[in-house]
């Protein structure tokens, strides 16, 4: 990371709560005091792994999953040291008070939502499944939060928190789970398959793991050729990085030196598959070598990390300096859906990542700072539930769609006129007689 003098606070694209956190800000700096100087400050050390990548976690665990057959059955087991206490959270750089605060009701408006979904889900009130990112709120937020309006976002099924900055309300994501007619797809599609790229530049996502990769390539892609460099967040999973689109599309967006930042959620578990026999590094992040752009380790399940290294990589992407590889090591404190118990992972792992739960440790961190009182705490998580309990009702009255609906909106003519995003394409024209590959030069569309 940069020091604090060397960067300027991002202007944030975010709604509602936003606006408010946005007059923290002055004179290119934050409320919060320089990292070292607070009362309850952490700073992240300058840890690199063995191959020379950032690590700003506050701790490296030392533990791994063995697979052992007994009585004819495969379990995992688990060795290593589970006993260390939860650090506190790491002093950002770069956030307010005021964005801090709304950073964290966003953490709050997301997990309440999901617990609502998973009720709505239990009283047979959604259509197909229902997929949770208990513990990952933090990851999902503070790397939205730390984007431009005119910045792109293509999330992945459990990144709901970032479609809520983006925003897109909780009675949208019930709607759209419930196959309302209200639902941003009005209805024609269920779960997470919803994004907007008219207003909130979200890409809908992927169920082809890997897939969102190439996609916010293509558009980072697109921007330049309008003349604007743009960062194009997207996630995936410890188990969709090892999928073919993975590879394709990040390579390209290293090669294109494009503004894409792909947040790798290291979640221990790829479904039933414990990351050790996924692949044989130890940190994701050392990939980005070999894609030959710079790679970050931070901690998940701490927002103010995941903030800070997610802002400097959109302030690379908008000079124009490509692509950004980011590991957010962490554990999904769900199975992979709602007909997932999760038996299969040792009950070790969820105890250790319990105590790291990254809503009480925000929480706890402006607490300590004197950022929230306990009144203002309560306050805020009330107005959140009074919030969900307002759009669940909203949702539950939604009408289904009409069947004779069903194919309207559907198809796109040749009648429409679908205007650029950022302005008419920059283009050089070739003299006659340049010789092939020149004319190709990334430097022509800077």
């Amino acid at each position: 990371m940069k020091s604090k003098t060397e960067q300027k606070p991002a202007t944030k694209n975010n709604q509602t709560s936003n606006a408010a956190a946005n007059s923290g800000q002055k004179n290119g700096t934050g409320s919060a005091p320089a990292p070292g100087k607070g009362k309850f400050t952490q700073v992240a050390p300058q840890r690199k792994n063995p191959h020379g990548i950032p690590d700003y976690r506050l701790e490296v665990p030392n533990f791994q999953t063995v697979e052992e057959w007994a009585d004819g059955k495969l379990r995992y087991n688990v060795k290593g040291d589970f006993s260390a206490p939860a650090p506190s959270l790491c002093e950002s750089k770069y956030l307010s008070k005021e964005q801090s605060i709304a950073m964290y009701r966003y953490m709050v408006l997301n997990r309440k939502m999901e617990q609502a979904l998973e009720n709505l889900f239990k009283q047979q009130k959604v259509i197909g499944g229902v997929y949770l990112g208990l513990g990952q709120e933090g990851c999902s937020v503070a790397a939205a939060f730390a984007l431009k309006k005119e910045d792109w976002i293509g999330p992945m099924i459990r990144n709901q928190g970032a479609m809520l900055v983006r925003g897109f309300t909780p009675a949208d994501t019930m709607m759209q789970y419930m196959a309302k007619a209200g639902a941003p797809t009005k209805g024609r599609d269920s779960g997470s398959h919803y994004g907007d790229v008219h207003d909130k530049n979200v890409v809908a996502p992927i169920s082809h793991l890997g897939d969102s990769i190439p996609v916010m390539a293509g558009l980072a892609l697109g921007a330049r050729l309008q003349g604007k460099n743009i960062a194009a967040l997207t996630f995936v999973g410890d188990g969709g990085q090892s999928t073919g689109p993975s590879y394709e599309g990040f390579n390209f967006a290293a090669v294109q030196r494009l503004g894409v930042i792909l947040v790798m959620e290291h979640n221990l578990w790829a479904y039933s598959t414990p990351v050790e026999l996924q692949f044989a590094c130890k940190d994701l992040a050392d990939r980005s070598i070999g894609y030959g752009v710079p790679g970050f380790i931070v901690d998940g399940t701490d927002p103010n990390q995941v903030y800070d290294v997610a802002y400097e990589a959109a302030q690379r992407a908008y000079k124009g300096e490509g692509a950004t590889l980011i590991e957010a090591k962490m554990m999904r404190m769900r199975g992979h859906a709602m007909h997932d118990a999760a038996s299969y992972v040792p009950k070790e792992y969820f105890e250790y990542w319990k105590k790291r739960d990254c809503n009480t440790r925000m929480e706890k961190y402006l607490l300590d700072r004197g950022w929230l009182t306990e009144k203002d705490n309560k306050d805020l998580i009330a107005d959140v539930q009074a919030q969900i309990d307002r759009d669940r009702d909203i949702a539950d009255a939604s009408p289904f769609p009409k069947p004779e609906d069903a194919t309207t909106g559907v198809f796109l003519d040749n009648s429409v006129k679908i205007p650029f995003k950022y302005g008419p394409p920059k283009v050089k024209e070739v003299k006659k007689g340049t010789k092939i590959g020149e004319a190709s030069n990334i430097s022509h569309y800077k």
